[in-house]
Parts: structure tokens; sequence; C-alpha cells
């Protein structure tokens, strides 16, 4: 399905908005993300009860692992992150229609140019 030529700077600005949206999104859940990893190195490392890095990295993962909150944002997390390709995905495919269509265009003109040289050369 192809556009008119003069719709693809807004399709093309839409596309990017969308890209941005979603790097903003990415961003948020990935600060909320650290934030809980900083709360799961704090409990790890302040447990009196754990005697080297081995068992603060394992109750690290732990507490991780039991976080809601936590695993809601690493699943949000990665759907961003797909739609955020499909995003630039679409966006390239609309640069490359873009691109396209303006040479279809050059070539009709061109096309057309000689249609009507060939035509003043014969004297019609």
């Amino acid at each position: 399905m192809t556009m008119q030529l003069s719709h693809y700077p807004g399709a093309i600005a839409e596309a990017a908005q969308r890209v941005n949206e979603l790097d903003s999104e990415i961003m948020a859940v990935q600060q909320l993300l650290n934030r809980v990893e900083g709360n799961a190195d704090r409990i790890s490392a302040f447990d009196i009860d754990l005697k080297n890095d081995a068992q603060r990295r394992s109750r690290r993962f732990e507490v991780l692992l039991t976080d809601r909150e936590y695993q809601t944002a690493t699943n949000t997390l990665m759907r961003l992150t797909a739609e955020k390709a499909n995003a630039l995905a679409h966006l390239e495919y609309l640069r490359n229609q873009f691109s396209v269509a303006k040479l279809e265009t050059r070539r009709a003109i061109a096309q057309q140019l000689t249609d009507f040289e060939s035509r003043e050369l014969v004297g019609l």
C-alpha cells in the first residue's frame, strides 16, 4: 500500500515519535528496575547472617526473584524492547518507501519530459 508522496513526512514523524515514546517508557522501567535492584543490594549487603560475596549474590537473586514489582518490570522491559524494535523497523520501512516514491516520481517526470521532447522532434 503506497501513500501519496506528501503524506510520508507526517507518517515518518509519527513513527519517529513512537520510537521516542518507547525510549521514554524503557528508561522509566529501567529506573524502576535499578531502584528495585538497589534495594536488593541493600538487603543482601546488610544481612549479618551472610558470610561472603557468593551468599550475598544468592540472597540478592532470591530477593529479586520473589519481588513481584521486579518481575513485572522485567516483563514490561522485554515487551517494550520488542515494541521498539518493531517501531524502528516500521520507521525504516516508511523512510525506504518514501525514497522509492520520490524516485518513482522523478522517473515519471523524466519520462514525461522525454515523451514531450520526442513529440517535438517528430513535429507533433
